[in-house]
């Protein structure tokens, strides 16, 4: 029986697929992240054993779990692109139209650049059938309602990539008859693509009819939209290219993390090369906090913003809500390339205060008293520190706006002294900018619970 299972890592919005065939006992695995139970359970659960593991391209926003996937099934080669490619681990090269049999299926792999210029996607046929592929595992050549950016590799590459992309999306998918299906590398959410769809899965017909980046006339057109009209690319996609590039190192379990009193948590804190990260609500980080440490709520969206926020080579300390939140959390920070754990807080901020060490606190603004302030003449400044498309598409009258991806180094033309309000769609974003901003020495900053969210709903002015 054919199986095929799609995993969908919340956060960073990435999928990949266990595809295999009971009658054989045989399994790939496409893209692993780098915590890998979830494929060693899903193929237990099928009785198969995974043999293959492919790499569409080297990925630029997880760590990639092939090398610890492999380590771990004891089964399984690596299948890396030999198309262009500057893999720099062992595996096993793939060529364009190289065939791999699975017993009731084949995966043809074809050479897909413009994302990157090893990528590599991979069709599904069935046996009988060697010549009709069914389906794609498109990787981040094609998305739902998208395809993948071609300005990852820096302004020199770029335009070379946009011009492969566009050969790929209209010679290569176009070609394909309506009825396959595509299995992408990322959903909404991902910035490898600009504005991906909701729906995990597509055909090429319907891509055909609605997908904006299929519907240029001209290749001028085409680059145009998806270099001029890009959003900004993460700061750490640049690294993580780095990493898995060299090969990502194998990991058999998470890092380990010491459970640190008060005490000897504040004398670790006080290490050069050591960040605090509070994962607890904004409510909470609001109501008292430990000086110095950035609001990274625990949501699934913790990965890109840990990612994003903070040097691979940095040490990470954590407050928790709950002890018991330290594996899941870590498990959501490690998928983006952090394994450096001082510790975490043990008992949390209830420790910390019965301990008698100092606490900060962070002013939460409703939205209902941010618009008096507003009306009232307050001197307090609005902050947006949403993307530049959020940003056009409507903001608070009278908001500066200054993207909260680009202060994780330097927070230039806000003055110390003056009191900010951040915002952002709901608050998280804003919670770790205004956070971020205290931590860097601004005397009076505030968040907006809810945030656009709140501010829509309550009726208050916009302005584009």
């Amino acid at each position: 029986m054919f199986v095929l299972e799609s995993i969908l890592t919340d956060g960073i919005a990435q999928l990949s697929y266990l595809v295999g065939d009971t009658a054989t006992g045989h399994a790939a695995v496409i893209d692993p992240r780098t915590d890998v139970e979830i494929y060693l359970q899903l193929a237990r659960e099928h009785g198969l054993s995974i043999t293959h593991i492919f790499e569409t391209h080297i990925h630029a926003d997880f760590v990639s779990g092939s090398r610890s996937l492999a380590d771990q099934v004891g089964t399984a080669k690596i299948y890396l692109s030999g198309e262009q490619a500057n893999y720099q681990f062992d595996g096993e090269p793939v060529f364009d139209g190289q065939q791999f049999d699975f017993g009731s299926f084949l995966l043809t792999a074809r050479h897909t650049p413009g994302h990157t210029p090893e990528h590599l996607a991979y069709e599904v046929c069935e046996s009988k059938h060697a010549d009709t592929p069914w389906a794609v595992f498109t990787g981040d050549s094609l998305f739902v309602g998208s395809a993948g950016r071609p300005d990852l590799l820096g302004a020199a590459e770029t335009g070379a990539l946009a011009e492969k992309l566009y050969a790929t999306l209209y010679d290569y998918f176009l070609s394909l008859d309506d009825f396959v299906a595509i299995y992408p590398g990322h959903g909404a959410g991902s910035a490898c693509g600009a504005d991906i769809g909701d729906r995990l899965v597509s055909t090429i017909g319907y891509e055909r009819r609605t997908n904006t980046f299929l519907k240029f006339p001209n290749f001028d057109a085409f680059r145009k939209f998806v270099v001029e009209d890009a959003p900004p690319a993460p700061w750490h996609y640049a690294e993580l290219k780095k990493v898995n590039s060299a090969g990502p190192a194998v990991m058999s379990r998470l890092p380990t993390i010491a459970a640190l009193p008060p005490d000897e948590f504040r004398k670790v804190a006080r290490e050069p090369g050591l960040s605090i990260i509070d994962t607890r609500s904004m409510l909470a980080f609001g109501g008292g906090h430990v000086p110095g440490a950035i609001n990274i709520g625990n949501r699934p969206e913790m990965s890109a913003w840990v990612g994003q926020m903070f040097d691979l080579d940095q040490r990470l300390l954590l407050v928790l809500d709950e002890d018991r939140d330290a594996e899941s959390i870590q498990r959501l920070i490690v998928r983006t390339g952090h394994a450096q754990f001082a510790g975490y807080l043990a008992g949390g901020m209830k420790a910390w205060e019965m301990a008698g060490l100092p606490i900060e606190s962070l002013s939460q603004i409703p939205v209902a008293e941010l618009r008096a302030q507003q009306t009232n003449g307050s001197p307090l400044k609005i902050l947006d520190v949403r993307s530049p498309e959020e940003w056009k598409s409507g903001h608070i009258p009278g908001a500066q706006h200054h993207f909260i991806g680009e202060m994780r180094d330097r927070i230039t033309g806000l003055d110390k002294e003056t009191p900010y309000a951040t915002y952002c769609a709901s608050g998280y974003r804003a919670s770790i900018a205004a956070s971020l901003m205290r931590s860097r020495g601004f005397k009076d900053v505030s968040n907006v619970p809810g945030s656009w969210s709140a501010w829509s709903a309550a009726g208050f002015p916009a302005e584009k």
